[in-house]
């Protein structure tokens, strides 16, 4: 379960800028997943509990926000929106289509004392 890896780099990000901001507390934490993140977000919500006891992250509120994923037709040279890899273009039906954006996790808020 590779989500335990993205909690404890998760951990470290929020200990640098802990280091760097001299917060103590966090308590909550808003992030931003695509759907071709590879992410089970279950599975993050589960190791972030497990890995953030006795850290200055623990009992925090782990907030997600789902983003849509984007991608670039070859068919119709469009940018279009998709939430799977295996849709067919919404504008042309096209089935060739490269992904351009959901592939991210990113850290869009944290709340801290």
């Amino acid at each position: 379960m590779h989500e335990i890896s993205l909690c404890e780099s998760l951990l470290d990000i929020i200990g640098d800028c802990a280091k760097r901001d001299g917060f103590t507390r966090v308590r909550r934490i808003v992030l931003e997943i695509g759907p071709f993140a590879g992410v089970e977000i279950s599975a993050l919500r589960f190791a972030f509990d497990a890995v953030s006891k006795r850290t200055l992250a623990e009992g925090a509120v782990l907030e997600i926000h789902e983003s849509q994923g984007q991608a670039w037709c070859f068919e119709c040279s469009q940018t279009v929106p998709i939430q799977d890899r295996l849709e067919t273009c919404p504008l042309c039906g096209g089935g060739c289509l490269q992904p351009s954006q959901g592939m991210e996790m990113k850290i869009k808020e944290l709340e801290v004392i």
